[in-house]
């Protein structure tokens, strides 16, 4: 864009944001080029920062008038690229719109801003007993719009499931800067689920603005149990075999020792230290019901060779228990600087063999590879340890990462369970989908923005080069393909 016309759309967005709101200098730029998938790096043009549902209409308005691609950006959590601007434009970050508009303990729901923390709904929910399923381990700073860009899940999807289960509905502003809302409080079986091909669309259809969303009453009875095994096929194995017996638990997490161990370095909580793995159990409804899932879980437990295992006595060590889990993405700092967080999918029974063959990939490519599962529902976080300044360290991970992804395909899986496609995943997409299937949602994609301005370049494998289509060289591009 010339400076001239870009000067113009400056003083445009900053008479509909407020000056304050439009950030152009390379610093305040380069705090924007990437989200929690540091390995993608593309500098937007303009950072601008609106208050309400009007504003965005706006700014959308402009980006049509000066044909400038935009990109919808929350709290940056995500591990996909997804919020990464790889065409330049417009970072519109919606942090702003943080407000908790109504709280409907009757019907048990909540009206909000998308910028609103995940966990903030169920802090404003809670005087009423309710809360918002959906817990991402990055909860305390992810934001609703980001929970229904990725259809977040977390980890107790196993029971009750994403993001998508507990929407009613959204307002949404169209790539031409059109505002409508999809679904409602009350089910429509007499017209398309706009709102299902919304959520998880990774921005590419519109931006969420609004949206309201279902709160469930807290369980009166919960019980946690942490178990230690000698390995973490033998964890695996306990974690099919409990399902197997008609127990579904509200989650079942699982980590490695290496990831045990930086955890404990980490928190000193005393975990055990010699296990193979640690296996975190969650039980929760009736307490006549729970008694009797708890005695399957022990027993299956102890059958599958567990080292030890206990229940926590009180909130106050369930709270401890599931810290060890949701801190341990960052305890792996203490190992390696960067780390390349994957989220494919398997079916639950094929976890032994994926655990062992993607600890094959790791010794193949010479490289640190922890593990946290959502072992409930098959969804694997294989985080590949590296040091950025290294490429070719950073490369072998780029080919380990796919190789994983591959695996998942090749065992029944898929390529994404939360975090997305985004940038990452992009070029695996014809691993899980035909020609056929990407020539849909290309369709889907052109119905909805048919000047591929809004979020373009993620989810659908692009036919030009990075150099052809525009798209913003990447590292991936650079070390993968020569770009």
């Amino acid at each position: 864009m010339p400076d001239t016309a870009k000067a113009a759309l400056i003083d445009e967005l900053a008479r509909v944001v407020g000056k304050n709101y439009v950030l152009s200098t390379p610093l305040s730029l380069a705090l924007y080029e990437c989200d929690a998938e540091t390995m993608d790096v593309a500098r937007p043009d303009l950072v601008v920062l609106p208050k309400s549902t009007e504003e965005v209409q706006k700014v959308v308005e402009l980006a049509n008038k000066y044909s400038m691609p935009f990109t919808a950006r929350g709290a940056a959590t995500g591990l996909s690229g997804g919020a990464t601007t790889i065409y330049g434009g417009i970072s519109l970050v919606l942090t702003r719109m943080n407000r908790i508009l109504r709280i409907d303990p009757k019907d048990m729901v909540a009206e909000v801003e998308v910028g609103v923390t995940n966990l903030s709904v169920s802090h404003a929910a809670a005087p009423y007993g309710l809360y918002f399923a959906p817990d991402p381990s990055s909860q305390s700073a992810s934001t609703i719009g980001g929970n229904l860009a990725e259809n977040s899940g977390g980890p107790h999807t196993l029971k009750y499931g994403m993001t998508i289960h507990h929407v009613l509905s959204t307002k949404v502003v169209l790539p031409d800067g059109s505002v409508t809302v999809f679904g409602g409080r009350s089910k429509d079986k007499l017209s398309l689920d706009l709102l299902g091909l919304m959520v998880g669309s990774e921005g590419t259809l519109g931006i969420a603005t609004e949206a309201t969303v279902r709160l469930l009453p807290r369980s009166r009875f919960v019980e946690t149990m942490l178990a230690y095994f000698p390995s973490v096929g033998t964890g695996g194995q306990a974690v099919s075999e409990i399902v197997a017996h008609g127990v579904i638990p509200a989650a079942m997490e699982m980590i490695d020792s290496l990831t045990l161990n930086a955890v404990e370095d980490y928190l000193h909580m005393g975990l055990n230290r010699a296990a193979g793995s640690l296996l975190i159990v969650e039980l929760d409804g009736p307490q006549e019901s729970i008694h009797v899932q708890r005695q399957i879980v022990e027993s299956v437990a102890k059958e599958n060779g567990a080292l030890s295992l206990n229940w926590a006595k009180d909130d106050k060590e369930r709270a401890l228990i599931w810290k060890a889990r949701k801190t341990s993405f960052g305890a792996l700092g203490r190992i390696a600087p960067h780390g390349y967080v994957l989220d494919g999918v398997i079916p639950r029974s094929k976890l032994k063999e994926a655990i062992e063959r993607i600890a094959e990939i790791g010794e193949k490519h010479k490289l640190t590879i922890a593990n946290v599962y959502h072992a409930g529902d098959g969804n694997l976080h294989p985080c590949l340890l590296y040091h950025r300044e290294n490429e070719d360290e950073v490369k072998r991970v780029m080919l380990a990462g796919k190789e994983i992804l591959e695996l998942c395909v090749e065992l029944g899986g898929t390529l994404s369970g939360e975090h997305g496609i985004g940038i990452e995943k992009v070029h695996e997409m014809p691993m899980a989908f035909s020609a056929h299937d990407l020539a849909a949602m290309t369709w889907i994609k052109n119905a909805f923005d048919p000047r591929s301005i809004c979020n373009p370049g993620k989810i659908i494998p692009q036919l030009k080069s990075c150099g052809e289509s525009g798209m913003r060289p990447l590292l991936r591009h650079k070390l993968l393909s020569g770009c």
